[in-house]
This record gives structure tokens, C-alpha cells and sequence, in this order.
């Protein structure tokens, strides 16, 4: 039984993963950086992106502070997330320095380790975060945020809502069954609204064509959607029955009339969530709603920002890598100061390059793909390069 256990302790210790002592040293060594790192990000990045608004919510409108606290928090998340990549590069900057500096990088090279394989516990580290960095993104901070807005927007009271819309347009297509009795798809309705203010939607015309020979359109002052009914409550308005050569048919006027359609108008104008507040599935859900509401414009800018949220994360393992690639580098001294004004530039520089792509991706000077990813091409095209010179 014995030798039984023992046979089995030792097919599983062959069957681990081999770690040598220059990861273990190395990955222990790029850690304490690391959570240094992103304390210190984040909190400068909250402070300024959030504390400073809150402490004037907090004197001008009379915020609670206790409130104010929990935003505060809510929004603690998103500003973790983007610390994330600044640490990466702080981190392996300032650890490979370091090892260039006592003269370690020389050390291992000599034994006949390649400056590619020194980088491997930063890949394994980065990937991680990466990990972390797409699990935060998507689970935690759209949802912080969102209840974050959501709990401003109810203690201030604020009587203007963030998601006033004008010229919701929805088109609804389905199947129409011809007289020879087959269905066609095609255009059923076609919603229209000039305005909507959170609660009712102003001048709103509908074109209804779900019956063959039967077309009618309904012109209503307002419209809201009645949820205890599962139906829409119009106000003031004329039906107009359409003849199939054309001509009218037949007018009727009413005070109210409720009538069966969709929630999706509602859906469209009353999308309180702002591209922050939305993960990659919600994201495609308002892309496909802008599509169906013809908004070009919405649409290429979803597009752009859906890419910018699958990049995001990998900027951690980019990061990585140049941070790598600069302080592996032969130096005689390192300096921690140095190492955290590069970091700095590197990232102005880089969200500078995302900032501008954005907008080209916008403006449909650059793919959405593009858009989102080239940044990300670039600093992993400059990274192989500072490698490849440095090996030689």
C-alpha cells in the first residue's frame, strides 16, 4: 500500500510543472513592485478622476458623505483596472534594472541563459494580470459604475436624466402572409419618435404594414410605455388607414389608445448606460439596437469601443514586455526615480496613440480592429525590437 502511495506522489510530482530557481527568484522579485505599483496608480488615479467631484458634490449640492463614500468605493474598481498595466511596466522596469544593474543580467548570460528566456516569468505574470485585468473589466467595474451613477442620479434627485434622446428611429421586420398564402419577410413597422425625456416619448408616428392590403399610420402627440400592461398608452393622435393604390381610406382621431408593440423603441432611447457601465455582451446588445436604428454614427462608435475593450486587457502583457525590454538593457546603475518617469511617459504616450486611433476608428480613417488593437501592435513591435538588439 505503501509503495502503491509513493509510486503515485511521484507521477504527480513528474507530472508539475518545472519552475526553475531564476523564475521562482525572479516572479518573487517582480510581485512586491507590482502591488506597490498599483496601489500607487490607483490611488492618483481616483483622486483625481473621482475624489476631487465628490468632495465638490459633497460642499456644492449637498451630498452626503456617507454617500459620497460608497461612490467612492463603486468607483475604486475601474481605476484598479487601469493601474493594472501601469504597474506592469513600473514593475519590470524597475526589476530588471535592478538585476542589470548588480550586474545579475551579465551573470546569467554567461551561464548561456538568452535574454529570452529571462523574460518568461514577466510573460507568465502578465498573462496572469491580463487575466485579472479582463475578469475586473468585464465582472466588477460596468456594474460599479453603473450603481454608482445610479446612486448620484437618485440622492441628487437630478430632474434633467442623463439619457434624453431625439429621433429614435426603430424598424421591425417579420414575416407578412400573402394572399397566395406564403409569408415574405419584410418591413412591418416603422417607429418614429422626435424626442423622449425618460418617461414619454413626443411626437410619435408609426407606420404599421404587418397585414397584407392593410397599411395604417398613427400619428400620437406622446407615447409611454404602460408596464403594469405590457403595452404602449398613445395620446392625441390620428390613425390613417392607407388603400393599397395609396389614396386614404379612413381617419379616426383619439385621446388614448393603447396599442401592442415592441419594447425595443424604449430600449433604443432609454439606454442609460453609458460605454464604462457596459460589459462586452451589453456593448454588442446596444450595438445591435443601434443598427436597427439606423444610427451609423453609433454604430462604427460602438464598434470602435467594443475593440478598445477587448484590447484593454492585453496592454498588461505589452506593458510587460517593454518594461522588460528597457531595463534589461547593460547599465551601471539603477535608478528608481528613472524607472517611474519612463513608466509615466510610456503611458501618456501609449493612451495618447489609443486616444488618437479611437478617434481615427471614428472618423473611419482606421477599422474598428484597428482602431482598438494597433496601440497594441506597436508597443509589442517595439518590445521585439529593444529585445532583439539587446540579445545580440
Amino acid at each position: 500500500m505503501e509503495r502503491s502511495i509513493s509510486k503515485s506522489l511521484f507521477f504527480l510530482q513528474r507530472l508539475e510543472p518545472k519552475i526553475s530557481v531564476m523564475d521562482r527568484y525572479i516572479i518573487a522579485e517582480l510581485i512586491g513592485p507590482f502591488l506597490f505599483g498599483v496601489g500607487l496608480f490607483s490611488s492618483l488615479g481616483i483622486t483625481v478622476g473621482a475624489m476631487f467631484e465628490l468632495v465638490r458634490k459633497v460642499t456644492e449640492s449637498g451630498l452626503p458623505i456617507s454617500i459620497a463614500i460608497q461612490v467612492f468605493l463603486l468607483k475604486m474598481p475601474e481605476f484598479i483596472g487601469l493601474a493594472f498595466p501601469m504597474a506592469m511596466i513600473l514593475t519590470t522596469l524597475m526589476v530588471y534594472s535592478q538585476m542589470s544593474g548588480h550586474s545579475e543580467i551579465v551573470a546569467l548570460r554567461s551561464c548561456g541563459i538568452s535574454i529570452y528566456r529571462m523574460i518568461i516569468p514577466t510573460i507568465i505574470l502578465s498573462l496572469t494580470v491580463t487575466t485579472l485585468s479582463f475578469a475586473l473589466n468585464e465582472i466588477i467595474v460596468p456594474s460599479a459604475n453603473y450603481q454608482a451613477s445610479l446612486i448620484l442620479e437618485k440622492t441628487l434627485e437630478q430632474e434633467n436624466p442623463p439619457f434624453k434622446e431625439e429621433n429614435i428611429f426603430y424598424p421591425e421586420f417579420g414575416k407578412v402572409k400573402q394572399p397566395d398564402g406564403s409569408q415574405d419577410d419584410t418591413l412591418t413597422r416603422l417607429f418614429y419618435a422626435e424626442k423622449f425625456d425618460g418617461k414619454y416619448m413626443q411626437g410619435v408616428t408609426i407606420l404599421d404594414r404587418s397585414q397584407y392590403g392593410v397599411d395604417q399610420i398613427v400619428s400620437s402627440e406622446s407615447a409611454t410605455w404602460n408596464s403594469a400592461e405590457n403595452i404602449w398608452d398613445l395620446f392625441n393622435g390620428t390613425i390613417y388607414l392607407v388603400s393599397p393604390d395609396g389614396s386614404y381610406r379612413n381617419i379616426v382621431k383619439f385621446d388614448h389608445k393603447k396599442l401592442k408593440l415592441s419594447t425595443a423603441p424604449l430600449d433604443l432611447a432609454g439606454k442609460r448606460r453609458t460605454y464604462k457601465q457596459m460589459n462586452i455582451s451589453q456593448s454588442y446588445e446596444y450595438l445591435e439596437l443601434m443598427r436597427l436604428s439606423g444610427n451609423y454614427r453609433k454604430v462604427v462608435k460602438t464598434q470602435v469601443r467594443i475593440q478598445q475593450k477587448l484590447a484593454l486587457p492585453f496592454v498588461c502583457l505589452v506593458m510587460g514586455l517593454v518594461g522588460a525590454a528597457l531595463g534589461i538593457r547593460p547599465q551601471r546603475k539603477a535608478n528608481r526615480g528613472t524607472s517611474f518617469g519612463i513608466s509615466v511617459i510610456i503611458i501618456f504616450a501609449y493612451y495618447l496613440l489609443s486616444f488618437i486611433t479611437g478617434a481615427m476608428g471614428q472618423k473611419e480613417i482606421l477599422t474598428p480592429f484597428l482602431a482598438g488593437w494597433l496601440p497594441n501592435f506597436l508597443g509589442l513591435g517595439v518590445a521585439v525590437f529593444l529585445l532583439a538588439r539587446v540579445s545580440r
